[in-house]
């Protein structure tokens, strides 16, 4: 094991330095897949809930229907999940809506562990990469016999570029993983308030009568 380590170390910083450059294709591709899906699923939240409220209001249940069925937002998926259902009372319309939010935001979630992951760990990797940098850098040094402060310090000064390639790496990850996560956390509230105005609905109907909508 330790000839194994040892073999390892004197490869010096260079595998990890390949690992990064391909850690960082990675998360490029993943942030642009991302920018990609959470763009086709963009809007204009605010007039969808508004255009859905007044509908509503006038239990205009198909006009409503009509209106989330035009957009591609996740919010109005969700909210067409339930107007669909309306005719099944309030709990089965909560249910199925509830279940559709968590089937679009696995969608929207997919692939940000990769980032997550990145973000966390590449500045290790990079250290990792500098530390066998260094040993490799005193073992060349041992082996030519040569003495003196400017051989050991271009050997560390070399063995510290995987480092600072660690942390270029995760800086990106991390920033984007936050936008994400922000936009992910902005459309789960914008679902619930979409969900709220529909139950308000379905609650004042029930006291009016149960006349859910025009026909």
């Amino acid at each position: 094991m330790s000839e194994l380590f040892k073999h390892l170390a004197m490869s010096g910083d260079v595998w990890v330095l390949y690992f990064l450059a391909a850690a960082s294709v990675l998360s490029v591709a993943v942030m642009v897949e991302r920018y990609l899906t959470f763009s086709r699923a963009g809007g204009d939240v605010p007039a969808l809930m508004d255009g859905l409220a007044r509908l509503l209001e006038k239990h205009d249940v198909p006009g409503a229907i009509q209106l989330a069925a035009a957009s591609q937002r996740v919010e109005a998926k969700v909210a067409l999940e339930g107007l669909q259902s309306i005719e099944r009372g309030p709990a089965a319309v909560e249910e199925v809506m509830s279940s559709r939010w968590l089937r679009e935001k696995m969608s929207l979630d997919k692939n940000l562990i990769v980032l997550a992951t990145l973000g966390n760990n590449a500045p290790f990797v990079g250290l990792f990469g500098t530390v066998l940098g260094i040993i490799k850098a005193f073992n060349d040094l041992a082996l030519t016999g040569q003495s003196g402060v400017t051989v050991v310090m271009a050997g560390i000064s070399s063995a510290l570029i995987a480092t600072a390639f660690g942390i270029l790496v995760a800086i990106p990850a991390v920033v984007a993983n936050n936008y994400f996560a922000a936009r992910l956390k902005r459309t789960q509230i914008a679902t619930e308030s979409l969900s709220h105005i529909l139950m308000a609905y379905l609650k004042e109907d029930k006291k009016g009568g149960g006349g859910h909508a025009k026909r």
